[in-house]
């Protein structure tokens, strides 16, 4: 027999090690660039990323400058204040001074000539408290101290920095509030000094913003353009038409809820005017709006709307409800007598023309000091 002939083995080819897979948090692997995307987007797209890190860099680089800046500023105005004004003749100062900043301004430049240089020391002046310029600095800029530093009431002053500082305004910001007098209009101004200083320090350390900071008299509503003769329907219809600025002119932190919210009590239907909600208070505020005169049954009429948002839509999270009445006029014995901040109720008058500044200023003044004569007679 013929023995068969063995078939030669077909060659088998070599294995290949499979390739590693590469966890999620691995930096090896495919580039983001390469998953499927054209170029373009995905260069899109990374650009816009590395943007986000250079604008974020760039931020933190600018208030750091920044405050660095503002505290050598304060440093060098201690300094010549303490050095060369105080237990010195008026004669001495007057003459180093001037000396000091020609120095400076030539070799620093124009930035700390004589005239910057009183600046700093005025600075230094009416911020004499180093950690509490420390944390004004996270926010306020050099510019925002100079608008700060010409106010001569202490208070006053310390309410526009704390402002400033926990609703981040800008320089404009603060100047738009300084132009309408928002101090004189809140219900804090209307208080005695120990109580504003408690409330400031309250907001300055634990951040704490309270009724009678955010609540203001009168709200300016000239914005509406309302005629000479109105409805309660058409104030309603006009701030609803011009919500943006009226947002602005209640104050950061306001977001609109509901208009005509109805309020069911054994079968009759009540309407509340407009149903806001306070972020930084974590409480919903109601507003009614008359166009008359403030009347005492105005006041019942919003307990009772207070009293049943707090138990039908008040979230376990948030505070009580709070009210404000705003009306075209209102006698202040009558409120006062009715001891409504207690209730949780302010109230509110609005301007739909605005005084000059003078007429506003005065009016405004008048306020503040029968408000506090009150107190004290109490």
């Amino acid at each position: 027999m013929k023995r068969p002939t063995k078939k030669p083995k077909a060659r088998q080819p070599k294995k290949v090690a499979a390739p590693l897979r590469q966890s999620a948090g691995s930096g090896v692997g495919k580039s983001p660039l390469m998953k499927g995307g054209t170029i373009d987007s995905d260069v899109t797209t990374l650009v816009c990323a590395l943007g986000t890190l250079i604008d974020a860099a760039r931020t933190q680089v600018s208030v750091t400058a920044n405050a660095a800046l503002v505290m050598l500023y304060w440093q060098i105005g201690h300094r010549v204040r303490t050095e060369v004004l105080e237990g010195r003749r008026a004669e001495y100062g007057a003459q180093v001074v001037p000396a000091v900043g020609r120095r400076l301004e030539a070799a620093y430049g124009r930035g700390f000539g004589e005239k910057n240089l009183r600046r700093m020391v005025q600075f230094s002046s009416v911020f004499p408290d180093m950690e509490i310029l420390a944390a004004l600095l996270r926010e306020l800029g050099w510019t925002h101290f100079t608008m700060l530093i010409p106010i001569k009431e202490p208070l006053k002053r310390e309410f526009y920095a704390e402002m400033c500082r926990v609703e981040r305004w800008s320089t404009r910001e603060l100047k738009q509030q300084l132009d309408a007098m928002l101090f004189e209009r809140t219900a804090l101004s209307k208080k005695p000094d120990s109580l504003i200083r408690a409330e400031l320090s309250a907001l300055r350390e634990k951040g704490e913003l309270s009724p009678a900071l955010v609540f203001r008299d009168p709200y300016m509503l000239d914005f509406l353009g309302l005629a000479d003769t109105y409805s309660e329907k058409d104030l309603e219809s006009s701030i609803l038409r011009e919500i943006e600025h009226f947002l602005l002119e209640l104050g950061t932190g306001f977001a609109f809820v509901e208009r005509q919210k109805r309020i069911t009590l054994d079968g009759d239907d009540y309407y509340l005017d407009l149903l806001f909600f306070h972020r930084r208070m974590q409480r919903l505020v109601a507003i009614e709006l008359k166009i008359g005169d403030f009347k005492p049954a105005d006041s019942g009429q919003m307990e009772l709307y207070l009293r049943w948002l707090d138990r039908h839509e008040r979230q376990p999270s948030e505070h009580p409800p709070l009210g404000i009445i705003l009306c075209a006029g209102k006698k202040r014995e009558t409120v006062e007598y009715l001891d409504l901040d207690a209730r949780g109720i302010h109230v509110a008058e609005y301007l739909t023309e605005l005084p000059s500044r003078e007429v506003l200023e005065g009016r405004l003044h008048r306020a503040i000091e029968a408000a506090r004569n009150r107190f004290v007679l109490r």
